[in-house]
């Protein structure tokens, strides 16, 4: 079978579905797309690429024609043609011929593949489990009668072993499109980590948070300014704070605050704390051990330990920690009566809860969202994708009505195509919703249905709905979906993506923009690393022979032989001198490993090191919660472009400590695998 190269761009929809062809969002026609704001040279270069890009493109293709605008977003490289041998006959390998359906008219008529008539879908009754444990719903599947119209037998055997017909229709294929590979963008700090599997075809809605989610904020503008203004609201009740600023590389996500010491700690995945800092001042390693060496962070207790779930954290810890320091020195007035740090962190807490109560934060956000906000051309591309996919988005925030009609105007609406706006791509939008109650019970829900943001009570959602309130029973409930069917994504570990989880088992996805430094940083890291690591295994060597030569010397002096020949027949000066240098070599070797297990991290932040890890080898409390709680994660919402909405995220194989066995074996084959198996029994 060969494809004319010269393919029309009317076929590049031909997966799209036919409910939804007028792809409407309207994509595909490709001689009008542009972007309603930002025109001139740059929309011109656009609408010239698309055109020439969808011309060119091929019909495989998985979803509508956002990702080709997408391509150019990300990188102005060109989309190569099919190549006209791609689906030469010498790489089909059914028993029976076929021929080419696609027709190649230019004729507007073409409104893709009716998957419908083509494919069966399997539903949300009659699923099955497949061998990974996931849900079947969602999976397409070739119906019997249109294989033989085609002319091919539904029973026919396919020549030659499966993983080489995968290799060529499949693995040539994308290589052809130009269409990377799922694998390539596990080298990338834009990927999509997967923690548990997921399987997008089984998913039926997907629901958003809005800030740091949807929204990107700038991180310095926005938690500064609210910094700022819980500063004015300290002083105002009689805090010292002249000489203060904001330091945002002061804390990072997932410390943890302990009230009671006035401490910022950062602990294990066990709960162990391997980093502190007092006030604005990092403790030593013995000062930690004998501070902490008896206890754990345990997170249930509330009433001493704040974890730093978000970016909105980032304001308040700075401003606490510094406080700390003015506390400690004496220059808090006495008037302010008797504080210790637990109530310290209450005071902070109050004056920062005034900044965004009073509105002025906000007001100052909204009336300049350009200074604040960082814009993200891909996300709204993303999205479409996902709805024209078939898939229910929704919309649930904690933030006003006014204030998110206000970000998402400016964040979305110049990036969409035609006349879209940002509600049209949610079927339910939810806000002030009261997170994490709005998934643990029940509160009254209102419609919002003047742009003035008047309500009025309502008691089941609609699509296209704008409410206020309400629960996330109340949303499965209109919808007909429930539980798995649903993927949550924020970026808050607690609010929306633990709670989400416990309380009704939806999926749910991370959003931590943080990865992409930290991708790089241990990057540009991996040679201080390799060095570290070869340095701690010869510390390992000498020390465990400085540790044979030691049990020799303890069994001499018992009366007893040594474990071998040889280190029975040494003489005991020989034995002594052998120690003696083994412990210098092994003092010199700290010396250089200490400040180097020091410095692991810096790349990322120089107090804390990387935001995954606790100490070289283990993992963070933080890495700890967001495997407990989220299926995937990954550091910005339109990193899902890079997928399809069909994707089916697979984790990768959890090591064990005694998995270095495996390493071990691999190294070895046939006989000599055995032979040393023998040897190690």
């Amino acid at each position: 079978m060969r494809l004319n190269q010269k393919l029309s761009s009317d076929i590049l929809r031909l997966h799209s579905s036919s409910s939804t062809s007028a792809s409407s969002l309207a994509l595909c026609k490709h001689p009008t797309f542009s972007f309603k704001e930002g025109g001139g040279e740059r929309e011109r270069e656009i609408e010239m690429y698309t055109t020439e890009a969808l011309g060119n493109f091929s019909v495989f293709r998985e979803t509508s024609v956002s990702m080709a605008a997408a391509n150019y977003l990300r990188s102005p490289v060109r989309i190569r043609p099919m190549s006209r041998s791609i689906l030469s006959s010498k790489n089909l390998l059914w028993n029976y011929g076929m021929k080419c359906q696609c027709s190649t008219s230019t004729s507007s008529s073409s409104s893709g593949v009716d998957e419908k008539s083509v494919f069966s879908l399997t539903s949300s009754s009659k699923y099955e489990v497949d061998y990974l444990g996931e849900k079947t719903k969602g999976d397409l599947n070739v119906k019997v009668e249109h294989l033989e119209a085609f002319g091919i037998d539904s029973q026919a055997t396919i020549k030659g072993p499966m993983e080489e017909v995968a290799r060529v229709e499949a693995e040539d294929l994308l290589r052809d499109l130009g269409i990377p590979t799922p694998f390539s963008s596990r080298q990338s700090p834009r990927d999509i980590f997967c923690s548990r599997m997921l399987n997008l075809q089984s998913i039926s809605a997907i629901g958003y948070d809005m800030d740091y989610t949807l929204i990107h904020y700038n991180v310095i503008a926005w938690e500064g300014r609210a910094y700022d203004y819980c500063m004015e609201n300290l002083k105002k009740v009689g805090f010292p704070v002249d000489g203060l600023a904001f330091d945002p590389d002061l804390v990072i996500r997932g410390l943890v605050i302990d009230k009671e010491k006035g401490n910022l700690v950062k602990a294990d995945r066990f709960g162990y704390v391997k980093r502190a800092m007092h006030g604005t001042k990092m403790l030593s390693n013995r000062a930690v051990s004998e501070m902490y060496g008896r206890e754990l962070v345990d997170l249930r207790k509330e009433s001493r330990w704040e974890f730093l779930n978000t970016l909105f954290s980032v304001s308040e810890a700075v401003a606490y920690m510094q406080m700390v320091d003015r506390l400690d020195d004496g220059t808090i007035a006495a008037q302010l009566g008797p504080l210790d740090y637990k109530g310290l962190y209450k005071a902070v807490g109050r004056a920062l809860f005034r900044a965004h109560v009073e509105g002025q934060l906000k007001s100052e956000i909204m009336s300049k969202p350009e200074l604040f906000v960082t814009p993200d051309p891909e996300l709204p591309l993303a999205l479409l994708d996902q709805k024209e996919a078939g898939k229910k988005l929704l919309l649930i925030t904690n933030s006003d009505y006014h204030y998110t009609d206000k970000m998402m105007q400016h964040s979305f609406n110049r990036f969409l195509p035609n006349d879209m706006g940002w509600r049209d791509l949610f079927d339910i939008m939810v806000v002030s919703a009261r997170k994490p109650e709005f998934f643990q019970m029940s509160h009254p829900m209102y419609e919002v249905v003047t742009g003035e943001g008047l309500m009025r009570p309502c008691f089941k959602a609609k699509t296209g709905g704008l409410y206020s309130g309400g629960s996330a029973q109340m949303v499965e409930n209109s919808l007909n979906i429930h539980g798995d069917e649903i993927l949550y994504v924020g970026d808050h570990i607690y609010t929306d993506v633990s709670q989400s989880k416990v309380h009704l088992r939806w999926r749910t996805a991370l959003i931590c923009r943080e990865l992409e430094e930290e991708f790089s940083a241990l990057i540009h890291s991996r040679g201080h690393r390799a060095s570290l690591v070869e340095l701690i295994n010869q510390k390992e060597v000498v020390g465990d022979l400085f540790n044979q030569l030691r049990l020799a010397s303890q069994r001499r002096t018992k009366g007893r032989p040594a474990q071998t020949l040889a280190a029975t027949n040494l003489d005991d000066q020989e034995l002594s001198e052998s120690m003696q240098k083994l412990l210098i070599v092994m003092q010199r070797l700290d010396q250089k490993i200490a400040p180097m297990l020091e410095a692991d991290g810096e790349l990322f932040n120089k107090r804390w090191g990387f935001l995954s890890r606790a100490g070289f080898w283990d993992k963070s409390h933080l890495m700890r919660q967001i495997e407990k709680y989220a299926d995937i994660y990954t550091s910005r919402v339109s990193n899902f472009l890079h997928y399809t909405p069909f994707m089916y995220f697979r984790s990768q194989e959890q090591t064990l400590a005694h998995d270095s066995y495996s390493y071990y074996c691999s190294r070895f084959n046939g006989s000599a695998v055995d032979d040393e198996v023998d040897f190690m029994l």
